[in-house]
């Protein structure tokens, strides 16, 4: 009898080494990043720590006591358990936004909005959000590419003097304008970094233990939806291409395995997340989350540009032009007419003769192009002529308004607004629509470096309203 029950129980052991060894064999190897990055992993997690905080001061953010932000967490545990180990200080927040976004900063700081998890279908589509976001922090994509900018603009001794001194590094990324706070063009990424991350983030759920098709399937979801730019997601998370057929190329090698795909705790925290107010990002730009109510010309809670009184309102009165028609913040003014080249900007943004904030709007007739593609670069090739301080940052992206096929460019220039007697960095984004005569129509976004993510759901407002005649 002794020796029968010692058999049951080897042979019950070698049952669960034998379960623990088929999981390990599905568990799959993420790849170590790599690439050019003069920021060390230490200098990833104290720039999205000194970000966050600035995070908690411009968005609503629940409290780390809400139910909602609890699961969110709690499922944020479950995909931190795959990666490996020691892993970045993950950390997860919700925040009280209408749009369908979630972004990462770089270190681990994660935020998913309320209409992120009200749009999921189920859990898994929302762990693939952020497996996804999770993927851009572990492959340090942001830093990358403020790596690779400030490769473009500093001599190579001088970048060579800086490495290893934490200190110094981060004060000259501010000094050229790089930030990674909320709308930084550092968490826009390009189509390469879009296909890596699917990648990386269909492992960390198949790991975890969730198909990884329901990522691609919800971004499919956003597609869908359309609109002017589409949901904000899109706007900095680029299609690389077909998600669905990608992601299933990546997971047909993978050992077939059983999958979670909802669970009641994520529907109570739907539920849940419905009832909890949202506001716009219009809202979130003027302060209005704060029980405060912008005055005109005041700008709410952007009354620290650099420009005094360059704030837009939230009001908007509409511009008839024989073109087009867009709407605009009602204490900025239109110069120009409905015949001509428009600059819509407020008082205190056109100085020394130049615009600092606000928007150009005008045509271009290309030489020779049959092609969205090859009119704007002529076209910005012409801008780069007139004004040699311009320069582009990362890679054109397609996008679409109101129905009509578009570019939109982010740029680098220098503002004529003046601090300390040194002209700030500028950022213009420029988007481009072709007309049926095969003109361009284009606007030029544009503000100070450190004032354009605080102005974006502004121009972003202004160019869904844009309807061409």
């Amino acid at each position: 009898m002794k020796v029968r029950h010692r058999i049951q129980r080897w042979f019950l052991v070698c049952l669960a080494f034998a379960s623990l060894a088929s999981f390990a064999s599905a568990q799959q190897m993420l790849p170590s990043p790599s690439g050019f990055n003069l920021f060390s992993q230490q200098q990833d997690i104290q720039l999205g720590e000194q970000n966050a905080a600035q995070v908690s001061k411009q968005m609503p953010v629940l409290p780390d006591s809400s139910p909602v932000t609890q699961y969110v967490r709690r499922l944020g545990q479950k995909l931190i358990a795959v990666m490996p180990q020691p892993t970045y200080p993950y950390n997860f927040h919700v925040v009280q936004e209408k749009d369908i976004n979630a972004f990462a900063l770089p270190g681990g700081p994660i935020y998913v909005n309320l209409g992120t998890i009200t749009a999921a279908d189920n859990e898994a589509g929302l762990a693939g959000v952020m497996a996804h976001e999770m993927s851009h922090v572990y492959m340090r994509h942001s830093t990358k590419m403020a790596s690779r900018q400030m490769a473009a603009q500093l001599p190579l001794a001088l970048l060579g003097g800086m490495l290893g001194n934490s200190g110094s590094l981060l004060a000259r990324a501010a000094e050229l304008g790089i930030a990674f706070g909320v709308n930084s063009y550092f968490l826009k990424y390009s189509r390469t970094d879009e296909a890596q991350a699917d990648a990386v983030g269909a492992e960390i759920m198949y790991n975890a233990g969730y198909n990884p098709v329901a990522m691609a399937d919800f971004f499919r979801k956003l597609e869908a939806e359309g609109g002017a730019r589409g949901p904000q997601f899109l706007s900095d998370h680029p299609n690389p291409g077909n998600r669905v057929a990608a992601v299933s190329r990546e997971i047909a090698a993978f050992p077939p395995r059983q999958f979670q795909q909802d669970s009641p705790q994520f529907q109570s925290a739907r539920l849940d997340a419905g009832k909890i107010r949202a506001y716009t990002a219009q809202q979130i730009q003027s302060g209005a989350w704060r029980g405060q109510t912008p005055q005109a010309g005041s700008g709410g809670m952007m009354a620290g540009l650099a420009a005094p009184g360059a704030a837009p309102s939230g009001t908007f009165r509409q511009f008839d032009h024989q073109d087009y028609q867009i709407s605009y913040p009602d204490n900025w003014q239109v110069r120009g007419d409905q015949t001509s080249a428009a600059t819509i900007a407020p008082g205190a943004g056109v100085t020394r003769g130049a615009v600092a904030y606000g928007v150009i709007v005008s045509g271009y007739q290309p030489e020779n192009s049959g092609s969205l593609d090859q009119g704007t670069h002529q076209l910005l090739t012409s801008l780069r002529a007139s004004n040699p301080n311009l320069r582009q940052i990362g890679n054109d992206q397609d996008i679409r308004v109101n129905g009509i096929a578009g570019k939109s460019v982010d740029l680098i220039g220098v503002s004529p607004i003046q601090q300390g007697g040194r002209a700030l960095p500028e950022r213009d984004w420029l988007v481009t629509l072709q007309r049926g005569d095969g003109s361009l129509m284009y606007l030029v976004f544009l503000a100070p470096e450190g004032d354009f993510s605080r102005l974006r759901p502004t121009f972003e407002q202004m160019l869904k309203t844009l309807r061409l005649k």
